[in-house]
């Protein structure tokens, strides 16, 4: 079963607006049993779009599009999508009920270039927007394919009303016409570790991996994501058989797991903190307050963090957080001693059973030769002591700004099972 993407809209080839659907598309159809095999991002221009559909029904068996449903005069998809099926618009009453219902609920009348948006092409089936005017649009035709049909679909670009329709009208109708092959996946979530060393920790394991299952590395900036899938007739057997690899990958990598699917590191030490009654603060140079803003992002952070202190300048380094003059001055703000000075400021100071602190050249100047862009210093302070690591985050500023913050997480998560 082959799948592909068009995504359609200026907007994303300008770089104007980061292309998230084809991302959140892929993810929901790969779980789903219909993995994609292709992305294209045109501009909104009639020929690109009607190229794009004639390659994509020739060697896809569905194809999604995204993008340009809108009313205004440069959104084309219906008028090109009406020259590839040899068709013409009609007008649905069903689509302008949903059009009309939105437009009373904000108390607008319905202009004449709304009603527009009712309309769709004749020989199509229309998917309800309940949160926009702009209906999807179902297009099937016999093919000589395994399936028999070919299926392609438009969706409106604003992602809340794709990712709407997607879920409650695309894909359940997809299922029940395709009837794909059980997909079952295990994200194993890992940091502190590169993917090369990682694939080279767990080479023997992968290569002996059972012939219905495989791997992916997933990596991003601090974390790389491992995620075992596998498809099959059997359900409970695909389920068994991940069950069994991930348990003989936990005892493999142990120190470098940290969750699995979607949690988050921020979402993980949280629920530590919650579950042990403990309270944290934070004291941030090189950061700037991102460790700040992860933990904060996360409702309810409220019951275990306290607050933060964004020492940027050695002058608040010293009047804020207690950090000695000597001890500036002898080993500099990027260092052990400042680093290990500031989290026990920041614990005294807020009053909380941890603190996290990092000091550190995030670059892309202000390197030395003994203290290169992407050094870094990360201290933990907690009820047991005080524990500093040293890092080499690399040349990327905002990298390592994210680095640094996900490895200070990882190493209080520690520090909190571990009981220090």
């Amino acid at each position: 079963m082959k799948t592909e993407i068009i995504n359609i809209g200026d907007e994303l080839l300008i770089g104007q607006v980061i292309n998230t659907n084809a991302t959140w598309m892929a993810m929901e159809m790969d779980g789903s049993g219909f993995p994609v095999q292709r992305v294209t991002i045109l501009a909104d221009n009639r020929e690109e779009i009607l190229r794009a559909l004639s390659e994509g029904e020739t060697r896809s068996d569905i194809v999604l599009i995204t993008g340009g449903l809108g009313p205004t005069k440069d959104d084309i998809t219906k008028e090109s999508l009406c020259h590839h099926f040899h068709t013409k618009l009609k007008f649905d009453q069903a689509s302008f009920d949903n059009v009309a219902r939105i437009f009373g609920e904000r108390g607008f009348p319905v202009t004449e270039l709304n009603r527009k948006q009712a309309e769709i092409p004749e020989g199509s089936v229309a998917l309800l927007n309940k949160y926009g005017t702009a209906p999807g649009m179902w297009f099937e035709r016999t093919s000589a394919s395994a399936s028999g049909v070919r299926v392609i679909i438009s969706l409106p670009g604003v992602p809340y009303e794709m990712k709407n329709l997607l879920r409650t009208e695309v894909i359940p109708r997809l299922i029940q016409k395709f009837r794909p092959l059980p997909t079952v996946h295990r994200t194993i979530l890992t940091q502190g570790i590169g993917e090369s060393f990682l694939s080279d920790m767990i080479e023997e394991w992968e290569k002996h991996l059972p012939s219905p299952l495989h791997l992916a590395y997933l990596p991003q900036p601090g974390i790389v994501r491992l995620r075992l899938s596998g498809s099959g007739p059997d359900k409970d057997h695909l389920q068994k058989l991940i069950e069994k690899e991930t348990e003989k990958l936990y005892h493999l990598i142990p120190e470098y797991i940290f969750g699995e699917g979607e949690e988050t590191l921020e979402q993980i030490v949280g629920k530590l903190l919650a579950e042990k009654k403990c309270t944290l603060s934070t004291a941030e140079s090189c950061t700037g307050g991102y460790i700040s803003h992860l933990i904060t992002r996360i409702p309810g952070s409220s019951a275990y963090y306290k607050g933060s202190l964004i020492a940027y300048s050695n002058d608040i380094k010293i009047a804020e957080l207690g950090v000695s003059e000597k001890v500036l001055a002898d080993h500099g703000a990027v260092s052990e001693a400042v680093v290990t000075e500031m989290a026990m400021g920041a614990r005294k100071r807020f009053g909380t059973e941890y603190a996290i602190a990092t000091s550190g050249i995030a670059g892309p100047d202000g390197g030395t030769p003994e203290k290169p862009v992407g050094t870094t210093w990360i201290a933990i302070a907690t009820p047991a002591g005080n524990h500093a690591f040293h890092y080499l985050m690399g040349d990327d500023r905002e990298r390592n700004i994210r680095k640094t913050a996900l490895q200070s997480l990882n190493l209080l998560r520690k520090a909190v099972n571990n009981g220090e």
